[in-house]
């Protein structure tokens, strides 16, 4: 028999919390799939695509990182938590950068645009993760 098990359980996040963090993926990942078949097809249409992506992507990844800093702000300061705000700012960040990007002629957005919004996509997955992972601490059998 065991005496003091000491078990920490990490609280889910909130189920909107995660909608918002969660829809970054399929937004991220359709413009990395635009940008590659512009990069493939050189239709320019492609671009318009991965712009409104990104921009869709953008504003899933503000709401999360909003959400995230006043999770902050209001006193769960985990280890865990500034990693995860930290992960959702660079994906904003990135996508910001991506969108600049995309601003640009068509030919003048190759091959940056892909790059970047690979960059994006994983950051994103990366934050998902962060997000979503839970884990119990102290002794387990």
């Amino acid at each position: 028999m065991r005496d003091g098990i000491d078990r920490e359980y990490c609280r889910a996040i909130h189920p909107v919390h995660a909608v918002l963090i969660a829809s970054t993926i399929p937004l991220f990942l359709g413009a990395v799939l635009s940008n590659w078949a512009y990069a493939s097809t050189y239709q320019i249409q492609w671009t318009n695509f991965a712009s409104w992506l990104v921009a869709g992507g953008l504003v899933f990844t503000g709401l999360a990182l909003a959400w995230a800093v006043i999770a902050l702000l209001r006193g769960r300061r985990s280890r865990r938590g500034w990693i995860y705000a930290g992960l959702v700012a660079l994906t904003f960040i990135s996508g910001f950068m991506t969108s600049l990007v995309l601003a640009k002629d068509a030919w003048a957005a190759m091959p940056a645009a892909l790059i970047l919004s690979i960059v994006t996509f994983v950051l994103a997955v990366a934050a998902n993760w962060a997000a979503h992972s839970s884990r119990v601490l102290g002794d387990e059998t």
